[in-house]
């Protein structure tokens, strides 16, 4: 199966299908309005809008499985959004990204792109350290591992990388602007 076979589902219970992404630059990313790094969806608004008119999309797939930081529900995500960050990018339905109700997209991009370690930086030693109290062996399965990990489709559908939260985001625009 390949990134056009899957498919995601709307607030409105509307499935998208990633074939219609085809031929474009795609940012998927699970996100959260309460976390430490919310003020990331800033940063995707002005890549979106850099780079959107060229062929960059972005996916938003909200989710509440790290320490609860996404409790509203698709509606009041969606209204904080906007109001905090003007977002313009579509938003689909709250879901899972890890455990047994992951959604399938998130399932195939993990298999596509593991995990690869933090940053060295202040805030990847930090999640570092939050992830060696939950999960002794994190470095060792490719879950999700925070809200803001961003997977990065090229315009024929290969999975090319996979951004932790951690990763400054001058450097994830600077990887989508290679693919623009």
């Amino acid at each position: 199966m390949s990134f056009y076979d899957y498919s995601v589902t709307t607030p409105k219970g509307e499935e998208i299908s990633m074939k219609d992404y085809a031929g474009k630059v795609v940012m998927v990313v699970n996100t959260a309005t309460g976390c430490g790094f919310t003020p990331h969806y800033k940063d995707i608004e002005d890549m979106y809008e850099k780079y959107h008119d060229q062929g960059f999309e972005v996916i938003d797939v909200p989710c509440n499985q790290f320490k609860g930081q996404a409790p509203g529900t698709d509606e009041e995500i969606h209204e904080f959004c906007q109001l905090h960050y003007n977002t313009k990018f579509p938003q689909m339905k709250k879901s899972d990204v890890n455990g047994e109700n992951a959604i399938p997209l998130f399932k195939y991009l993990k298999s596509q792109k593991g995990f690869e370690g933090f940053d060295k930086n202040p805030a990847g030693l930090l999640m570092s350290g939050l992830l060696k109290t939950i999960d002794k062996d994190y470095k060792k399965n490719p879950e999700i591992k925070w809200n803001f990990t961003k997977f990065i489709v090229d315009r024929e559908g290969n999975v090319v990388a996979r951004f932790e939260p951690t990763t400054d985001m001058k450097k994830v625009d600077e990887f989508v602007a290679s693919l623009i």
